[in-house]
């Protein structure tokens, strides 16, 4: 598998456009969205060192947004997806399968949950009606708990089914990032596109972790953990909270006159 170098300047980014948040005091909008979305859930690991968009199978997810202010968004989540991989897909310069890849011959299925939190930064305040903008591109970073069932299966080398042929469950942790596209269709209805990463802190999201042999050879990478990405559309409502004035400020105006 590749290094984690995409990830980490993610994460970075992330991180310093969410600290001009905090050199920058806005107003709460008092706004919130739930919504639902539908799109495509890979896999990234020992059968894919790479994203494919042929590992693409289906995923829906739910969420709920709360405005804490103009530029910052609170979201919780909750996706379910398919996950499909298969060494036959992975290809070198030469255009042929990699040799690791022709040795292991496997193929992974199975399906993922996930639950998770995150905060978002949106670069334009879409939901104020009075201005003219209505769309946004933002950023998020999170942290997120997912539960999967891969079923690994080989099909050429019979001394390689003790390592390959497994039926399993991973409980872990994965580190959401990546960014999106809102737009504000009208008052209350938004259309939203978002492309992320989850970086897990598993290798063992493919029944391969990394440590099996075969006769020959690691059947596995041991230097790096896997990944899942979600890319998709999304439709969501807007609730919006009407402010009631300060009493004391009232009173304070008042007394002013």
């Amino acid at each position: 598998m590749t290094k984690s170098f995409p990830f980490q300047m993610l994460l970075i980014g992330s991180v310093s456009v969410g600290s001009i948040f905090f050199a920058r005091v806005t107003a709460a909008q008092n706004t919130s969205e739930i919504g639902v979305g539908l799109g495509g859930l890979s896999y990234k690991g020992e059968l894919s060192p790479s994203y494919q968009f042929r590992n693409n199978r289906p995923a829906v997810t739910a969420f709920y947004r709360k405005d804490i202010s103009a530029p910052i968004t609170l979201r919780a989540s909750g996706l379910f997806g398919m996950l499909r991989a298969d060494d036959r897909n992975v290809k070198g310069l030469n255009g042929s399968i990699t040799p690791q890849a022709a040795y292991r011959d496997a193929s992974m299925k199975g399906n993922l949950v996930e639950l998770g939190g995150g905060i978002e930064y949106n670069f334009y305040d879409y939901h104020n009606r009075e201005d003219k903008v209505h769309f946004t591109p933002y950023v998020f970073v999170g942290l997120a708990g997912f539960f999967a069932n891969p079923k690994t299966r080989t099909s050429t080398d019979p001394a390689l089914e003790p390592q390959l042929n497994k039926t399993g469950s991973v409980i872990s942790l994965a580190v959401p990032v990546g960014l999106g596209f809102k737009y504000a269709l009208s008052t209350h209805w938004n259309l939203g596109l978002e492309a992320g990463a989850r970086k897990t802190l598993t290798d063992n999201l493919d029944n391969i972790d990394g440590k099996s042999r075969g006769q020959n050879d690691l059947v596995g990478n041991p230097h790096d953990q896997d990944w899942y990405f979600y890319n998709g559309l999304s439709i969501s409502y807007t609730f919006y909270k009407i402010r009631c004035p300060d009493n004391n400020q009232e009173k304070g105006k008042r007394k002013g006159r």
